[in-house]
């Protein structure tokens, strides 16, 4: 197989071993044992496309650590504050939103690529924005093309603040 590495494969591979097992928290032995075979075979074919380099840096228990406590608690209060603003535009007797495209430049210092796509679909699970695109200018900087649904900021760096808060910067810790 062109490509194959066997660190990328096995992280792969635990990696789906563990979402198998979190979707059919089933321990018997004859789950256990088509868990392992499903992702062996599933991390045959993605970890070329899942793991570049470093295929065991997310599971530093530091890193780790973060993403739980990002998932559970920094993401979650984005999306409650999401969906309360989303339910305030579509409960008003008027509807008088302001939807718009923006460019919102990304923190100069989330280089990795783990890190832009967690934020574009962290922002894009959010009521109210969708992540179009995320590019790089000449320079190096990157930015995030944004849809939202009521533009309530067009200042870049404040609309950035209103849509990101604080997910990209607890996203910049897990991926350094």
């Amino acid at each position: 197989m062109k490509g194959f590495k066997f660190s990328a494969w096995l992280s792969t591979a635990i990696l789906c071993f563990l979402f198998w097992l979190l979707l059919t928290w089933s321990f018997a032995p004859r789950e256990l044992i088509l868990g392992v075979l499903v992702s062996a075979i599933v991390s045959a074919f993605a970890s070329r496309f899942l793991i570049h380099s470093r295929a065991f840096y997310l599971y530093n228990p530091v890193r780790l650590v973060l993403l739980v406590f990002y998932c559970v608690i920094i993401f979650f209060w984005e999306v409650i504050k999401a969906n309360v603003s989303m339910a305030a535009l579509v409960l008003r007797p008027k509807l008088d939103y302001k939807p718009g495209i923006l460019r919102i430049p990304a923190d100069p210092e989330l280089k990795s690529d783990y890190g832009l796509a967690m934020v574009s679909n962290c922002i894009t699970l959010t009521p109210g924005t969708i992540t179009m695109e995320t590019a790089q200018d000449e320079e190096g900087r990157n930015y995030y093309y944004v849809h939202w649904i009521d533009v309530a900021e067009t200042d870049r760096d404040k609309a950035g603040e209103a849509i990101k808060g604080t997910m990209e910067r607890w996203i910049g810790r897990i991926w350094k």
